[in-house]
């Protein structure tokens, strides 16, 4: 089990952040308020690289997680956790893919490998901003199992708004969220909302938005 985020990994998804998802300029947030900088993490998390890397740093944080292996799932708000979710989740099962496959190669080499925890797929869904009005009439698409230990996934924290609706149509599932994710943390007040909302459950930013103001003005002066 993964100790610490990917360095490399790391590195690489912060630099195509600040590369394509960071502005500098006068905007109007969501929220109304003003800003001279804005981050559309979007254009990352649906880049081809971005994505990959993005599940792949959320799976690692996910791995420090002390209950871990009780994580069934990761799931978010629509639209800004949908690529966040499909690429953890899709991290996953290439992790237990390449375990089986080291393990298959060992045997047939009659070698003895490290014995390593066993990767355990983490599913995903997502949450709709409001229930469907035909079918099923579900909020929550994909993975829902009352009971089950989830993570709640977001690409831009600023209220933290997106991810408490996120996390109350979880726990109103009957699911157990176990910790949030965020991909960049403005530090606007929103990691306080989430905490108030879900006392004692982590709340782990990969970046923060200082992190890709410096990185991207480094990279304008190069």
């Amino acid at each position: 089990m993964p100790t610490e985020i990917n360095s490399a990994n790391r590195a690489a998804l912060l630099d195509l952040i600040a590369t394509h998802s960071f502005k500098l300029g006068d905007f109007t947030l969501a929220s109304g308020a003003r800003s001279d900088y804005y981050i559309d993490c979007r254009i990352t998390t649906l880049h081809a690289q971005g994505g990959r890397l993005s599940g792949l740093v959320f799976y690692d944080l996910i791995q420090q997680l002390p209950n871990a292996d009780q994580i069934e799932a990761v799931g978010g708000l629509t639209m800004g956790a949908d690529p966040l979710v499909s690429n953890t989740a899709s991290a996953s099962a290439w992790a237990l893919a390449e375990y089986t496959e080291i393990r298959t190669l060992a045997a047939d080499l009659e070698l003895d490998p490290e014995e390593e925890p066993v990767p355990q797929l983490i599913h995903g869904f997502l949450v709709r901003k409001s229930e469907k009005t035909h079918g099923t009439g579900r909020k929550i698409e994909g993975f829902l199992r009352p009971g089950a230990h989830v993570v709640i996934v977001d690409d831009v924290c600023t209220t933290g708004g997106s991810t408490i609706t996120a996390i109350e149509a979880a726990r109103e599932a009957g699911m157990h969220v176990a910790a949030v994710l965020c991909l960049v943390d403005r530090e606007q007040g929103g990691r306080a909302h989430i905490e108030a909302t879900i006392p004692g459950v982590p709340f782990i930013a990969a970046f923060t938005a200082k992190d890709v103001r410096a990185a991207h003005i480094a990279l304008q002066t190069k």
